[in-house]
């Protein structure tokens, strides 16, 4: 009996030791991360979410792509070329090139694609608007002809961030541009495992066995997008707490946004790392122009000039080495950045702006500021924010709901007081900002524009402008003229700039890409 009972522990030893033996050779497979915000929106031509836009990295590609020096590159292009007077573009797709169906990718899912994208995208409106014709030569060489020269052509099929022009097959992409896509079979270096797909809890994506990277290393969102992992965790951890613990004790691998409060915990931490994927990012003030009051420029002035850049990036970054005053909508560190900024200094002019509220009638009906109380990386900007309006002599009402909530009210354009909103904070990285074009809320096309929706006919013909612009030198003059007149209307405001770090296991992560977006394929577990 005792012989037996010991073989029987040996062999439940061993069974056991084979179980963690097989966990541990899985485990090294399966990459977890706590990404920055629940995803919730899953097509990422319908909206300009930072979340949505990773999920669209992980399971489409793009034609072309920007490399970490910020240079466009080809993708899923082979090779291009372009006529003397530069109206005529062909393109011919790699070879090997299918969707995570196992069907090949064609010239005529390109044209639905880049179609769709189009009609929502600020850029790719441009773009549209150029085309005299849109052509298949055959299943992998496509042409666009066009109405005038568009030195930026590239630059708008390469766009990094926003809403990116993301391949879908071509019965996704005929879906009407105003409706979301169902259908998530794509292009990329992950497939979407819908039967795990759990909002606000856990998100999972695997390696696409049909995808056939560039052979080049990767860099930003151009190069080779090769994938060492099998499946993808995105664990949704709202708490900042709850995410330094679960990193700390090995619950998950990488947390994609350092909450700001953790910074010295997780530097002093020896079993982690900070890593900066990603260029400084800015923060900016969104104003809704459709409706009163914004819809009067006076007091959408009066509401930028309540803005205290310093004690904003301090209540929100804590620490002072994390975050800097910025006062261009571009990156200050970028060839653009400018200083023609009209009135705006970043800090406060609360009498300027009760002036500005009296002389416009402001009839003290409360401004609704959304207010994401899930959203860790933002969500000490809205009370800061709150008291400084009310300082300069606006009645605030700041209303908390999630980041997701937050993104799809600002979709409404119905007045304030019925659902609909007047004000919101968000940031963005390099890759929206370092380009006039890329920037999504530099519209001035009233309805068909971004959120907020303001009708400006200048910044327009300044866009117009710097679309044609083949010279540096003038592309930055018209660039500072684009600034000066988003000030003037009081489109946005910048709040500052902050770095972005990524914190990993050290000696368990390796790999992670420096890009304008954060990436997170050539990422490998040791």
């Amino acid at each position: 009996m005792m012989k037996r009972w010991m073989k029987m522990c040996v062999a439940g030893a061993l069974v056991a030791s084979a179980a963690t033996m097989v966990y541990a050779q899985d485990d090294s497979k399966v990459l977890r991360i706590v990404p920055q915000a629940d995803l919730k929106i899953l097509d990422p031509i319908w909206t300009t979410s930072f979340i949505t836009r990773n999920h669209g990295y992980m399971v489409y590609d793009t034609l072309f792509g920007v490399d970490a020096e910020g240079s466009v590159q080809p993708e899923m292009v082979d090779s291009y070329t372009t006529s003397p007077d530069a109206k005529t573009w062909t393109f011919t797709l790699r070879k090997d090139l299918a969707f995570s169906d196992g069907k090949p990718v064609t010239s005529a899912d390109v044209i639905a694609s880049i179609t769709r994208w189009g009609k929502r995208d600020v850029f790719g409106q441009k773009l549209l608007a150029a085309m005299a014709s849109f052509d298949a030569i055959d299943t992998k060489t496509f042409r666009i002809t066009l109405n005038q020269a568009f030195p930026m052509i590239l630059e708008a099929l390469g766009k990094p961030s926003g809403s990116a022009a993301f391949i879908m097959p071509k019965q996704v992409a005929d879906t009407p541009p105003d409706q979301q896509i169902t259908d998530y079979t794509g292009s990329g270096p992950f497939i979407l495992k819908l039967d795990e797909y759990r909002p606000g809890a856990k998100i999972v994506y695997l390696k696409n066995p049909n995808y056939v990277p560039r052979n080049e290393p990767a860099s930003g969102t151009a190069g080779g997008k090769h994938v060492y992992v099998d499946r993808v965790e995105w664990l949704v951890l709202k708490d900042a707490q709850t995410q330094a613990n679960a990193i700390a004790n090995g619950e998950v691998d990488m947390i994609e946004w350092m909450p700001a409060e953790q910074y010295a915990a997780f530097k002093s931490n020896p079993k982690l790392e900070l890593v900066k994927p990603t260029p400084a990012a800015l923060v900016d003030l969104h104003l809704n122009h459709l409706v009163p009051p914004f819809n009067n420029p006076k007091i959408a002035r009066a509401a930028v000039m309540a803005i205290n850049q310093e004690a904003l990036m301090r209540a929100q970054l804590v620490n002072k080495d994390l975050y800097r005053s910025c006062l261009s909508i571009y990156p200050c560190d970028s060839a653009l950045a400018s200083s023609e900024t009209a009135y705006f200094n970043g800090k406060p002019q609360f009498a300027a702006a009760q002036a500005l509220l009296k002389e416009a009638g402001y009839d003290g009906k409360p401004v609704v500021l959304l207010y994401p109380a899930d959203f860790a990386v933002l969500n000490k900007f809205p009370p800061v924010m709150a008291q400084l309006l009310k300082q300069a002599g606006f009645n605030v009402d700041m209303q908390a709901m999630d980041w997701n909530t937050l993104v799809t009210r600002r979709t409404s354009k119905a007045p304030s007081d019925q659902g609909g909103w007047n004000l919101f904070m968000t940031a963005w990285v390099p890759g929206d900002t370092m380009n006039p074009m890329y920037f999504a809320p530099l519209t001035g096309n009233g309805e068909k524009g971004w959120f907020g929706w303001p009708t400006d006919n200048e910044l327009e013909r300044l866009k117009a402008e710097f679309t044609v612009a083949t010279d540096a030198a003038q592309r930055k003059t018209i660039a500072a003229a684009i600034q000066q007149e988003t000030f003037e209307s009081a489109l946005f405001a910048p709040l500052g700039n902050f770095d972005l770090y990524s914190v990993i296991r050290k000696g368990v992560v390796s790999g992670v890409v420096k890009a304008p977006v954060n990436v997170f394929w050539n990422i490998q577990k040791i």
